[in-house]
């Protein structure tokens, strides 16, 4: 009978000592689901600071453009007021009309600048019939040449004006990247399996989310470049979007891609305007495909072509 109380005198010990074992588990299980809840907030709310900071900067860079703007378009209309002063050894009435002819010229300059073609091509009009009246002054060969060089800027404008300007075609084709970078960020989401996994897991999709959101903010830079006619700026921030996207591409397919870059590269030498074509009515398909696209634009930035009178006028007499 002793024996018998003994093992009964046991038996509740052993229970008790299990259910504290359960309880010791639970409790576990609970802390570590709150530490991920935590660390899931954490980077949650890192992440909306970046992208408070990058706001905040965009926002600053615009308020710098739009004072530029205006500070640019004050100049140009006090220089449309004023008149240089006139110099000693150019103070005949011929010497005046080229002073003049010089300031509309730049007027006209600054039309294309700002993708006014159609205005620089009529005051180009009124300046080679001004040069045919009777009242113009100027040297008879140097008439000729000024005309000349102006009806070849008419020339060239108006078949220019016929096509989209590169500008245009440069801020559509970083339109639709932007939009598949927006698409293949919703495609591509943090599933509930990805994150059951662990807590690298989770930090390297939302490192991969910042990035995206990077390029993104670099590619609305790229294109603020772009309406301001600043190539080296716009080809600045198109190759730090491209090296930004390098870190998403494997390893492996970083070969085929300069291949493909390669084989390429001499059709879209020889055919750049069908090539851009292609670019403003499709979107691309996948993150080597946009570097692709990248090294596209980089390679055929516009170029800011002068005028030819301009040229003539501004030549320094000998």
């Amino acid at each position: 009978m002793s024996m018998n109380s003994e093992s009964l005198s046991q038996e509740p010990s052993a229970i008790q000592q299990r259910r504290q074992a359960n309880m010791f588990l639970v409790r576990l299980q609970w802390l570590m689901i709150l530490l991920l809840i935590a660390a899931l907030l954490w980077l949650y709310i890192s992440q909306q600071r970046f992208e408070h900071n990058v706001n905040e900067r965009l926002q600053s860079n615009e308020q710098v453009v739009s004072r530029l703007n205006e500070m640019d378009d004050r100049i140009f209309a006090m220089s449309q007021q004023t008149l240089p002063a006139p110099r000693t050894a150019a103070s005949s009435q011929a010497q005046n009309q080229l002073d003049l002819l010089r300031i509309q010229i730049q007027a006209a300059d600054r039309l294309l600048a700002d993708n006014n073609e159609s205005a620089a091509i009529e005051l180009l009009r009124g300046l080679h019939w001004q040069l045919s009246q009777s009242s113009n002054e100027i040297a008879p060969a140097l008439t000729v040449v000024i005309k000349q060089s102006l009806a070849k800027d008419i020339e060239r404008l108006q078949a220019r004006s016929s096509q989209p300007s590169p500008w245009q075609l440069q801020n559509i084709a970083i339109q639709n990247i932007q939009e598949f970078l927006h698409s293949y960020e919703r495609e591509h989401p943090a599933n509930a399996s990805d994150l059951t996994q662990n807590l690298d897991n989770n930090m390297s999709l939302t490192r991969r989310q910042l990035m995206i959101h990077e390029v993104i903010m670099t590619l609305n830079l790229a294109t603020q470049a772009s309406n301001m006619r600043e190539k080296e700026q716009l080809v600045g921030y198109l190759r730090q979007a491209r090296k930004q996207l390098q870190t998403l591409v494997p390893q492996t397919s970083t070969p085929q891609t300069t291949s493909t870059n390669n084989k390429t590269s001499p059709t879209a030498n020889s055919t750049t305007a069908n090539k851009d074509k292609v670019q403003t009515k499709s979107s691309p398909n996948d993150i080597t495909e946009v570097i692709d696209w990248l090294d596209r634009l980089i390679a055929n930035a516009p170029k800011s072509t002068p005028l030819l009178t301009k040229q003539i006028l501004d030549k320094p007499k000998r």
